[in-house]
């Protein structure tokens, strides 16, 4: 550490320099962290909150977008362990304009008399509960979302129908908050598409959505609706809520090898940037070099020197690079909600940790050989160096 000052000086020797490569090293370091953030809340930390634990969903085994017969949720019913069954219809449509992502949210239709039931998490008054029941056109949304678009009880919302042959006219007949997850979901009657699909073959179940009656029911209820429905005209594929909501990232590929590519793409680059301003600044203090070893400086503290230069520029690149990083995280979360980790998406401690350690890594990496290279070089021939 008494060497220190020496340190600190030679690395803002060239300020102009220092200042780019951290500027530099925190965009890179910045995506990286991201990356790690994401791949962190998907794979690592993500948790079902305490009511998903008990939640269970029902869709078609060959793919989400194709629907199964109503009349399987009578039998879903009579599984032991399933406290409550409801249907579930993704509507889709599109509110307003469809290029600006604030108008993307979710509008599915359900069987109002069940959702609150199903839902326990769900904080909505009675008055307003029972106005939705009541009401086959009305719907109830949730509060950040009706914050977001300024929706208020009584106000008229129409979403233009792409996936059904209709439009929706809704009325707000309540606002709900949630006490784990607010999923900013508009859910409207499903009477609404049984009066506007009458004797249509296309009114069906997109999913259902069942309440276990314990955490532990979960296992065998799966298993059991399942084989009920084998070799059926719909085979069916059961899962707790939070895999359900998991399995919309196979629609995109194998996220993990996406994000892990692109996590060693990053590095690699992070490496390169490193490498090429420590060669640059070992090559401007050969003859330094030569004088500190004229002076009694062994070798191992030259290197451990241009070594910590080497750390102390990358560290503050990848501070800089963690500030910005929760800055995009933060701007993420205010963004439309994809998946449920998306809304707590930060930068965990141990994503933090992993960033500065790479920081470290690269540093050492980077410098090595050309600290090294300076430290062993001949005493005349390094005070005879110019560059």
């Amino acid at each position: 550490m008494k060497f220190l000052p020496l340190i600190v000086k030679n690395a803002l020797r060239n300020r102009r320099r220092t200042l780019l490569t951290i500027s530099s090293l925190a965009i890179s370091l910045c995506l990286l962290g991201v990356m790690m953030a994401l791949y962190y809340a998907l794979f690592i930390g993500g948790q079902p909150t305490k009511s998903q634990t008990r939640r269970v969903v029902v869709r078609n085994k060959v793919s989400i977008t194709f629907p199964m017969p109503l009349h399987y949720r009578q039998k879903i019913a009579q599984v032991p362990g399933v406290e409550e069954v409801m249907v579930m219809q993704w509507f889709g449509g599109v509110y307003k304009d469809s290029r600006d992502q604030r108008n993307f949210f979710a509008r599915m239709a359900v069987e109002a008399d069940k959702l609150f039931r199903v839902y326990q998490d769900y904080r909505i008054s009675e008055e307003e509960k029972a106005a939705f029941i009541r009401d086959p056109a009305g719907c109830v949304v949730n509060k950040v979302l009706a914050e977001r678009h300024g929706f208020k009880v009584g106000d008229k919302i129409l979403i233009k129908g792409d996936i059904f042959p209709f439009d929706l006219d809704l009325t707000v007949r309540g606002i709900y908050t949630s006490d784990e997850l607010d999923d900013e979901t508009l859910w409207f009657n499903w009477k609404y598409l049984e009066n506007m699909l009458r004797n249509s073959p296309r009114l069906a179940a997109g999913n259902f959505i069942l309440l276990a009656r314990s955490e532990q029911d979960v296992p065998a209820i799966c298993r059991a609706i399942d084989e009920m429905f084998a070799n059926s005209e719909a085979p069916t594929k059961t899962e707790g809520e939070f895999a359900f909501g998991m399995s919309f990232l196979s629609f995109l590929g194998n996220v993990k090898m996406i994000l892990m590519s692109i996590c060693f793409a990053v590095t690699f680059t992070v490496l390169l940037i490193t490498a090429n301003t420590m060669a640059m600044s070992v090559r401007e203090r050969v003859r330094e070099v030569g004088v500190l070893r004229t002076l009694g400086f062994q070798q191992s503290t030259i290197v451990a020197m241009i070594l910590g230069e080497s750390v102390l520029i990358s560290l503050g690149g990848g501070l800089l690079g963690v500030l910005l990083a929760q800055g995009l995280c933060a701007m993420i979360r205010q963004g439309p909600l994809i998946v449920q980790q998306a809304k707590t998406l930060a930068i965990e401690p141990p994503v933090f940790a992993a960033i500065m350690a790479v920081s470290v890594i690269v540093a050492l990496a980077s410098s090595a050989v050309p600290a090294v290279s300076a430290a062993r070089q001949n005493i005349v021939d390094a005070l005879r160096f110019t560059d």
